[in-house]
């Protein structure tokens, strides 16, 4: 299994992109913006679900070539294992890729994945020879199955998709990230804000997903453009170990001596305290 946790870049079953941010291709005003908005964003990987844009036709397609980032073809609207393998298959003889995003929705309402089902196709498929992406909860026995069916990476949701809440379970997230930190992971749904990307990508997670938060704003480009730079931006302040959060006030700026030697305010003020006793 190959990490990408302290890297710069983003690794994904031996392939790399310097990108860390991937987009969805859904629910945009036109075609044209989707291009403009990938354009600006330029993502590791478009995903593009077979089941749900198959009825776009030919320009949908042609578009997406002209765009000239790689495809993340996706299982949306899968309802069932057998299904989501169907739908694996099929995209990846149109796409000509073996990786597939894995979704198996079991519940309508939140569009929760179903973790039986989940465990089941990504299973079937790992078989097949595919490099599956599974999009799942931060439950961690259902991404501990998910591994050790040979998913190489995993895809948690910070909330149900397209609700834009931004993470729900915080601490779920990050003791995930602590139990497996050498396994790629990517948040996946439910973000809204470019404040939530920076914000996983902060806690040490190794990229993220986005849609609905791009596609329904009010400027998808500039949002497209806003996101990247916070994920560029979480991803620098991971890297850099930020400092520990401390309970009471510490002064940054030391009175005396020099600002960067720590004895120095020691030394400075005992020699002022002497030439004031002789004084």
């Amino acid at each position: 299994m190959q990490s990408c946790h302290t890297e710069d870049h983003l690794t994904l079953y031996g392939h790399r992109f310097t990108s860390r941010l991937l987009l969805g291709t859904a629910r945009y005003e036109s075609p044209r913006q989707l291009l403009d908005a990938t354009l600006a964003a330029e993502p590791a990987l478009l995903t593009v679900s077979l089941r749900r844009q198959a009825a776009a036709g030919q320009t949908f397609w042609d578009l997406l070539r002209k765009a000239g980032r790689p495809l993340l073809p996706n299982t949306a609207g899968c309802l069932t294992a057998q299904d989501a393998v169907t739908t694996a298959c099929m995209a990846r003889e149109l796409f000509e890729t073996s990786l597939i995003k894995l979704e198996v929705i079991g519940d309508d309402a939140n569009l929760q994945p179903d973790p039986f089902g989940l465990i089941e196709a990504a299973t079937e498929l790992v078989k097949l020879g595919f490099h599956v992406l599974p999009y799942c909860t931060e439950d961690w026995v259902v991404c501990k199955r998910l591994l050790d069916c040979g998913c190489e990476a995993l895809m948690p949701w910070a909330a149900p998709i397209g609700t834009g809440q931004g993470p729900r379970n915080p601490a779920g997230l990050r003791e995930l990230r602590k139990r497996i930190p050498d396994v790629p992971l990517i948040v996946d749904a439910g973000l809204g804000l470019p404040s939530h990307a920076c914000q996983v990508m902060e806690w040490g997670f190794d990229g993220v997903l986005l849609n609905t938060a791009v596609s329904r704003a009010s400027d998808p480009i500039r949002m497209a453009k806003a996101f990247a730079d916070s994920v560029r931006a979480g991803r620098g302040a991971f890297l850099a170990v930020p400092m520990v959060a401390q309970e009471l006030a510490v002064p940054s700026t030391p009175e005396f001596g020099r600002p960067f030697a720590p004895d120095s305010v020691v030394m400075a003020s005992g020699s002022l305290m002497s030439e004031f006793v002789k004084s």
